[in-house]
């Protein structure tokens, strides 16, 4: 048996999230079948982090455990012909030892947010990201960024669905930059709670807006009440984008 080590980029739009769903389509449902169209075997794909309805991925490290003996490029290959016309895609497949595993053994996780900041209606981005049409003050965003930063509880941004032990995380970076009419957000840490991303981005968009001040932001962040949110941002715009994992000597 060989496990192997995937990186997935897919589009979020047409799924439940990663995890398999009894009501309606997953990524993990998806890659799945493809492994037990090209092996004829049964398996569990296990994924860095389980993404909502509507959230996309860039590069999603994944890993699987196959039988059948092939290699990694020739079922990179497979899986990507038969995962179509599903928009997922296999980006790259190597072999790892048997002791690695995709969410365990992951030491941090990032992600990105894209904001849309313009009256147009959006055409070809319509679910790649969030319009925003009031004007957004980006450098207010980023500065107010930075309360976030560090070791808190982040209860208030988390969703009451989550089922971490612990609401408290620490934050390893919150910036907030503009180009053009987009403004991007990229947030990293070693994990996530449910929605914190997005419960983040929604709360730096009202600061943007001038609808609230940084000082309101860490007063909410200090509550640790879940109430007390302003707003949770939408699934369209976030994308996880990358893994981490110690280096093999």
């Amino acid at each position: 048996m060989t496990r192997f080590a995937l990186t997935v980029e897919f589009d979020g739009r047409p799924f439940m999230g990663w995890q398999r769903q009894s009501h309606g389509p997953s990524v993990q449902e998806a890659i799945e079948r493809a492994v037990w169209r090209v092996t004829g075997e049964t398996v569990a794909v296990h994924a860095a982090g389980r993404t909502d309805a509507g959230v996309h991925a860039l590069a999603m490290r994944a890993h699987v455990e196959i039988v059948k003996d092939i290699a990694p490029f020739r079922l990179m290959e497979a899986l990507n012909a038969l995962l179509r016309p599903d928009p997922v895609a296999i980006l790259a497949c190597e072999a790892v030892p048997d002791d690695w595993h995709a969410r365990f053994s992951c030491v941090g996780r990032s992600y990105e947010y894209r904001i849309v900041n313009r009256r147009a209606p959006l055409t070809w981005e319509a679910g790649l990201a969030w319009q925003v049409p009031q004007p957004l003050d980006a450098d207010a965003m980023h500065t107010a960024a930075q309360i976030l930063v560090g070791r808190h509880d982040f209860t208030t941004f988390r969703s009451a669905h989550c089922q971490a032990e612990s609401p408290v995380r620490t934050l390893d970076l919150l910036e907030v930059e503009r180009h053009g009419d987009r403004v991007v957000i990229r947030a990293a840490a070693r994990s996530f709670l449910h929605h914190q991303v997005r419960s983040m981005v929604g709360c730096l968009g009202l600061v943007g807006q001038g609808r609230w001040s940084a000082d309101l932001l860490a007063e909410v962040l200090e509550a640790r009440d879940r109430a007390r949110l302003g707003l949770n941002a939408p699934p369209d715009g976030l994308y996880f984008t990358g893994a981490v994992y110690p280096v093999s000597d």
